[in-house]
């Protein structure tokens, strides 16, 4: 069964988004794919703040996943000037 996590995040305050997103296209998102995640939308919220929501092929491939996953979440907040605001995560129970 498919397993989400949707994650919120904001840059800092006077950081060119664009170029924050640029890093997490070009880092970030391969990342996570390699760690399993067999899909990753970024969703632009406002100026300052996005939605990632990433798709495992189980809850156990994501969890198998979570130190790489804190791992890259700490580059993110130094290297990318971004701050996780949220995080929800479960298994898929219905879809069209």
């Amino acid at each position: 069964m498919p397993y989400i996590t949707i994650t919120t995040w904001e840059v800092a305050d006077g950081t060119d988004y664009d170029i924050s997103l640029r890093g997490i296209r070009e880092k970030r998102l391969p990342a996570l794919k390699e760690l399993g995640a067999t899909r990753v939308t970024i969703v632009r919220t406002s100026d300052r703040t996005s939605a990632a929501i990433s798709e495992w092929p189980d809850k156990a491939t994501r969890d198998a996943a979570e130190q790489a996953i804190e791992e890259v979440r700490k580059k993110l907040h130094r290297e990318d000037l971004s701050r996780m605001t949220g995080e929800m995560k479960g298994a898929v129970v219905a879809e069209v």
